[in-house]
This record gives structure tokens, C-alpha cells and sequence, in this order.
């Protein structure tokens, strides 16, 4: 059996395929889910890694013997899965592993209307009641259903794509020339139909679904994977350029001279279109996005409410506090009108408007979102996480004009910069994020704290 505290993180289920789990525990999880839910029919999905196919019948398999219908849409963006979830009003199941290497899976999980599941949300719950099942070795599972639930196929493609163009006008904007990088991932299944007539001439790269990714990782947060969509970018002249993730629910974007344009950018820029259709409301921001993002929402009219990194915290705020938007320095994107859910597709619509609903190029249409120098995230490999995290706290404690708090890891605050310094749940590391008024304290600022951490 499977050890469950190795592929059950804080708000999914991910790990190597066959080595860490396989479909007997997807089988274990999918009445799992359906116990602790209490549902009586869920929906799931699932990307082209080759295992998933596999581990998402198993997982409908015992899903359906212990009473619960389940709808299956196939092929989809994990932000497709959410749109289905919110459609139908009932809770989803997305197997995919993102932009981890191809031995990797996962189950991102959510109760109906896109509600996430976290592990204090029901994942810890989930987990335990497989232990318990699988108890002494033998995976005797739950006693089989009265009823055995149906198990039926439907394609949403078309009703998620109509739903997106529903909630950004693009009918008048000028055309567009659009380098889009899917990575081999989802995003060369959906991209086609969401852009499908509108005024957007569209240069593919890596469309071809392969869970394999043969042309470089899913993974448009290292600089290494944008590479191509840089250089093609800068080739045809595009007006701007995007990269998904491998699941499709992240979008980069890539300004008309192949620089990357900052997820805080994209933030402050979404945040102030959404903030137009309602004045007033509130835009959620992690505690990692730029300065520039709740002086953008409060020059727009807006409340900024500062939270955890992690898509459960995000959509456990915009739930308590009603707001409209959400941003975060991943490039995950979330919206009131999309059920609190993320989706990098809706992000990508609002910059192709804004684009496009005025002359300038992109460089200079978010130069006012950019209003400081950033480090970008910096990883460090350490062998005690907690005692380099203690050493960076102690250096800057007693320091005056500084501002310590630990929403989410340490974030030290002064006048004229911040840095973030937070442990990884899954790896030996340290994530370091820094940001200043000008780049000399930037790079100041980033030598001294990883000094700390790395001597």
C-alpha cells in the first residue's frame, strides 16, 4: 500500500507513478472522496500524462461502489475541471501532477462549485480513511453500495470556452498576433477553442499533447522553459507572447520584445479591469506579489487584503470576504465569476483586451504596474530549514525601522524594501523573494539574507 504521507500534501494528492501510488490507492481515494463529501455524484478529468487515463477510471471505479455517479470529461485544463464543477454543482476530481517531470501524478480535488479541498478541508480526512481501509497491508477498502453509481462521459469544451468569452469583451479589439507555448500540455487542447473566432492570429508551439514533454518542462516559471516563446516572440514580431503550465490553470505572458512581463504585473492589471465592472470591491494579493499590486487596487478604488501563499488560502479569502480577484506571484489567477477558482485562461483573455483595446505595445501598457526592482524567486538547498530560517530571523529581529511578521514563512518589511523567506513543503529548500525601490538594494538586500542562508 501506498504511504500516504508522502504523496498527500497540504492541498493535493502528487507523487511518482507506479512507485509512490498507483491505481489500487486512486481506486482507495476515490471512495474516499466520496465518503467524506458525502457526495452522491462528482465529475472528474484529467491531463495527457500517459498514467492518467488510468488513475482516473480507477479512481471513478470506487467512486461509483461506493454510490456515487460519475460524470467523466476526459481531457481537460485543471481550470476546465473547476468550470465543470461549477457548471454541474458538484464536486471534482483533476488528475494531473502540473508541471512536474512525466513519473509524476496527482488529484487536485474540490467540493462542488469549485470549493477547494485542502488538508484541512477534507484531504487529511480523505487520507486517514484510506489508512484505515489499508490497515495491516490489506486493502480491504470500504463495504460496497446498495446502488452502484453510474459512470457517463461529457465534453465541456464548448460550454468553458463560451464561458470565458462571456466574461471578457473581446469582439472589438484590434488584431492580434499571439505566440502561445503549451509545453506539450493541456493548453493545446483548450487554447484553440477559446481563441476559435476571435480577432487573434494565433502561433502554436508544442500543441501536441504529450505527458512526456519532449521539447522542455511544463513549467513556465523557470526562465529555461520560455526560452522558445522568447525567441519566437522576437522572430515573427507577435505583440505578445503566453506559456501555460502543464495543466493549463497557469498563463505567463511575454511582452512584443520577448521580455517577461511579472505575474504581479498581470495582477495589478486584472485587478484594475475587474475593480472598473465593481467598484469598491476587494482583491486578494499573496504575501509574495509586488507593492505595485495593492497600490494599483487601492488607486483603483479597490481593498487589498494580504494573505497566505496557496491556492486553498486564496480561495478560502475570496469566499470569507466576497472579493472579486484574486493574484498571485505564480501566476495563478482567480476569479469571483469563475467560481473563486484559478484559471491562467481567464488571466490571458483580460491582457489580450486590454492589448488590444488601445495602440500601445505591451512593454509600455504595463510599465505602470512595474514599479520596482524584484529578485524573482531564489531557491536555496539547506539541511535544516527551521534553523536557517531562525538564523534569518535573529539577524533582522532587534534591527530598527524594520517590520517582521510570519503569515507565510518570514517576511521582513523597511521603507524602502521587503524579502520573504519561505521553507518549501516538499523539498529541502528555501525560497527567497526579495523586492526594493531601486535594483542596487534589491541585489543588496539578496546577497545579505542568502549570506545567512547558504553560509
Amino acid at each position: 500500500m501506498a504511504d500516504l504521507s508522502q504523496i498527500v500534501k497540504a492541498y493535493d494528492v502528487r507523487g511518482v507513478v507506479p512507485d509512490q501510488w498507483d491505481e489500487s490507492t486512486a481506486e482507495l481515494l476515490g471512495a474516499a472522496f466520496v465518503e467524506v463529501t458525502g457526495a452522491r455524484a462528482i465529475v472528474v478529468g484529467h491531463d495527457m500524462r500517459p498514467s492518467s487515463p488510468g488513475l482516473t477510471r480507477a479512481f471513478g471505479r470506487g467512486a461509483a461502489a461506493n454510490g456515487a455517479d460519475v460524470t467523466e470529461i476526459g481531457l481537460c485544463s485543471t481550470d476546465e475541471l473547476y468550470f465543470a464543477s461549477g457548471l454541474l454543482d458538484l464536486p471534482g476530481a483533476m488528475f494531473t501532477a502540473s508541471h512536474n517531470p512525466a513519473r509524476y501524478n496527482g488529484i487536485k480535488l474540490c467540493r462542488a462549485g469549485a470549493a477547494p479541498v485542502g488538508q484541512d478541508s477534507g484531504l487529511g480526512e480523505i487520507r486517514a480513511l484510506v489508512e484505515e481501509w489499508s490497515a495491516d497491508g490489506a486493502a480491504t477498502g470500504p463495504a460496497r453500495a446498495e446502488r452502484e453509481g453510474r459512470v457517463v462521459q461529457r465534453d465541456v469544451l464548448g460550454d468553458y470556452a463560451a464561458h470565458l468569452r462571456s466574461l471578457v469583451d473581446l469582439s472589438a479589439i484590434r488584431p492580434l498576433r499571439v505566440a502561445v507555448d503549451a509545453g506539450n500540455g493541456m493548453g493545446g487542447h483548450t487554447v484553440p477553442t477559446v481563441f476559435e473566432g476571435l480577432p487573434l492570429e494565433l502561433d502554436a508551439l508544442y500543441f501536441e499533447l504529450d505527458g512526456t514533454f519532449p521539447n522542455h518542462e511544463a513549467n513556465p516559471l523557470d526562465p529555461a522553459n520560455i526560452v522558445d516563446l522568447r525567441a519566437r516572440v522576437r522572430e515573427t514580431g507577435a505583440d505578445i507572447g503566453l506559456a501555460f503550465d502543464g495543466d493549463a490553470d497557469r498563463c505567463f505572458v511575454v511582452d512584443e520584445r520577448g521580455e517577461p512581463v511579472s505575474p504581479s504585473a498581470i495582477t495589478a492589471l486584472v485587478a484594475e479591469r475587474e475593480l472598473a465592472k465593481d467598484p469598491g470591491a476587494t482583491v486578494i494579493h499573496n504575501c509574495i506579489t509586488s507593492w505595485s499590486v495593492p497600490e494599483v487596487v487601492r488607486e483603483s478604488g479597490g481593498t487589498p487584503v494580504r494573505t497566505r501563499v496557496g491556492h486553498s488560502f486564496i480561495k478560502e479569502q475570496m469566499a470569507h470576504t466576497g472579493a472579486i480577484f484574486g493574484g498571485e506571484h505564480s501566476a495563478h489567477y482567480y476569479f469571483r465569476d469563475f467560481w473563486n477558482a484559478d484559471t491562467g485562461m481567464l488571466a490571458a483573455l483580460h491582457v489580450l483586451a486590454a492589448l488590444g483595446g488601445q495602440p500601445r505595445p505591451l512593454s509600455e501598457l504595463v510599465a505602470r504596474y512595474d514599479r520596482y526592482a524584484a529578485s524573482g524567486e531564489i531557491n536555496s538547498t539547506v539541511d535544516d530549514q527551521t534553523a536557517r530560517a531562525s538564523a534569518v530571523r535573529a539577524a533582522y529581529a532587534d534591527q530598527d525601522g524594520l517590520t517582521l511578521d510570519e503569515l507565510d514563512g518570514l517576511t521582513v518589511t523597511s521603507d524602502d524594501w521587503w524579502f520573504n523567506l519561505r521553507a518549501s513543503n516538499t523539498e529541502p529548500l528555501l525560497r527567497l523573494n526579495v523586492e526594493a525601490r531601486d535594483t542596487g538594494t534589491m541585489e543588496r538586500v539578496r546577497d545579505e539574507v542568502l549570506r545567512l542562508v547558504r553560509d
